[in-house]
């Protein structure tokens, strides 16, 4: 698409086919707090999301380059399942959705299940050191290695989490 995060989605295509290792793509506008059914809010995000991350995938796999690309979409907190007196969704960490394609990941399979409600987790929740690690596996890093920051911070990839076994292809 014509908008930051489909030409974003287009430049790291180009850059991996160019050999780049690693490339960020960040989408903002996600604060609906307000109006979120109207105007250029869910509507307008989640096309532009599906349309970009969708193609994304599809041309790296038309280019045999999938399997060797780890595709992480995530955020930092969820939406709460109810929607406030702004017609909007407010913060909700308790529960929150990820994607994993690509390189390392078994497809076509969700893991974890909120309760009815939406309001927390029922089953198979993880946490932000084990999706790292899982993420860190997929991609063949060393989970027990200490690296050190330019300051000489000492820290592991995914600090001590273990990686989700039933998403790892």
């Amino acid at each position: 698409g014509r908008n930051p995060l489909g030409q974003g989605c287009l430049l790291a295509r180009r850059l991996i086919e160019n050999n780049v290792r690693a490339v960020e793509v960040t989408s903002g506008g996600w604060d609906m707090h307000n109006s979120i059914f109207t105007g250029p809010n869910m509507p307008g995000q989640g096309a532009n999301l599906d349309q970009a991350v969708g193609n994304l995938i599809k041309d790296l796999a038309e280019m045999d380059l999938l399997n060797e690309t780890i595709i992480v979409l995530t955020t930092e907190f969820g939406r709460s399942p109810v929607i406030n007196y702004n017609a909007g969704r407010d913060h909700h960490p308790a529960v929150f959705s990820s994607i994993l394609a690509g390189g390392g990941i078994k497809g076509g399979q969700f893991y974890g299940q909120s309760d009815a409600a939406g309001h927390g987790v029922e089953k198979d929740g993880t946490s932000p050191a084990n999706f790292n690690a899982t993420i860190a596996t997929a991609l063949g890093l060393p989970l027990d290695k200490i690296v050190h920051s330019p300051t000489g911070r000492p820290f592991k990839v995914a600090h001590d989490g273990v990686p989700i076994k039933e998403l790892l292809a």
